[in-house]
């Protein structure tokens, strides 16, 4: 673990500077709270009572300030304890939560392996951590061992079919320069990488950017002396081999085999997202959320007592587009996904604040209540695959614009 140390030692990443928050919040998915309560509590969390929250491997500070920063908004109780083995990456981090003036948060320095002497938590954030460890499964285990019972994991780890031409091209710098501090190899590594043909595959591939955009990047994606990718296959069989059943993918139509063709009655759902993954060919990450195999999924609630969330788009300018017909698709990474709703559902749509139930929303239009079910039902079933649409009841009782 020195090597990976002093890595981010030299380049805390992702490469951020503080004074930034005061213009702009950095967010996205796992730990965006309504996908939280959407994937993992069936949109039915009680936020009056405090959110334990462990956020292994924190780098500098992304998955942190987001969700502090949404509970803060939201006026909902929290204690969030950052762990990381970086200690310049907690620096910045620590001057990050400063800027937005966010408090119950405690800075540890540490491995993950650590997190179960740290307390039992609610919800647990590990993004882009698992697959840089010798032994993954083995931070899988110590994750399961800090999470108390009903509570969460959001995750992100690397998908191999988006990440192409990254690891001949990590297994060559490493191999050529690996003996060298990190500002030695990556001044090398940058060299060679100038001189490579534009028929690289990695040049060649629209899905990866970070090697453009900061040395902390570039070292993170072409230098890193311990990455691997996993399949859907192979990471659900991770979480099944260390205690945790997967409760969702952020954004599920990602693996949905019914958007490539029908999918055969026999396969297994693992072996249709499989499939999906190798069709797609374009999946870099996998993020979404995770639970202890022996905690039942919640039941969700009737559909017009759930409390809807529109993700992405401002309710009424979404309403607008489907009124008028005219709905851009949706960039998922370099893809358009083209969405069908129904006009007569924009009524509907638009009236989504989050905190209306369903049932509210529908008295406050003129359709019929079945019909209003009907087209509530097209619109989940075209928002919710791509993550655009969460129930949860955060904002339930609030004064705040979440």
């Amino acid at each position: 673990m020195s090597d990976i140390r002093d890595q981010y030692e030299a380049y805390p990443y992702p490469a951020r500077d503080p004074a930034d928050e005061a213009k702009r919040l950095i967010t996205g998915s796992p730990s965006f709270p309504v996908e939280m309560d959407h994937c993992l509590w069936a949109g039915q969390r009680d936020w009056s009572q405090e959110l334990r929250v462990l956020v292994a491997g924190g780098g500098t500070g992304d998955g942190l300030v987001q969700l502090a920063q949404r509970l803060k908004d939201a006026d909902r109780p929290y204690q969030i304890t950052y762990l990381d083995l970086s200690t310049a990456s907690r620096k910045i981090a620590e001057a990050r939560v400063a800027a937005r003036q966010l408090d119950n948060i405690r800075f540890v320095t540490g491995s993950l392996l650590d997190a179960p002497t740290l307390g039992a938590f609610d919800y647990i954030d590990c993004c882009g951590v698992l697959h840089h460890l010798p032994d993954p499964e083995a931070g899988l285990k110590a994750l399961r061992a800090a999470m108390a019972p009903n509570g969460g994991l959001g995750f992100m780890v690397y998908a191999p079919y988006g990440r192409t031409g990254v690891y001949p091209l990590q297994a060559a710098f490493n191999r050529l320069y690996d003996h060298l501090p990190p500002k030695s190899r990556l001044k090398h590594a940058k060299q060679v990488f100038a001189k490579l043909p534009d028929t690289h595959p990695l040049k060649r591939n629209p899905h990866l950017g970070d090697h453009m955009q900061s040395d902390a990047g570039f070292y993170d994606l072409l230098i890193h002396s311990q990455d691997r990718a996993f399949t859907v296959a192979e990471w659900t069989s991770a979480l099944a081999n260390t205690g945790w059943a997967l409760s969702s993918f952020a954004q599920p139509g990602l693996y949905d085999l019914g958007q490539f063709t029908q999918p055969p009655d026999d396969r297994d759902p693992i072996a249709q997202m499989t499939s999906a993954e190798e069709l797609r060919g374009t999946i870099k990450t996998h993020v979404g959320y995770a639970r202890r195999v022996d905690d039942a999924a919640p039941a969700w609630p009737d559909p017009q007592d759930r409390v809807p969330h529109i993700n992405g788009i401002p309710a009424k300018a979404l309403a607008q587009a489907i009124k008028a017909q005219k709905l851009p698709p949706l960039r998922i990474g370099s893809e358009r996904i083209n969405l069908t709703i129904p006009a007569k559902a924009a009524a509907m749509v638009a009236q989504v604040d989050g905190r209306r139930t369903v049932g509210n929303i529908i008295d406050q239009t003129t359709l019929d209540k079945r019909e209003a079910l009907r087209l509530w039902a097209k619109v989940e079933n075209a928002l919710c695959p791509w993550g655009m649409l969460h129930y949860s009841r955060i904002l339930v009782g609030q004064n705040s614009n979440g």
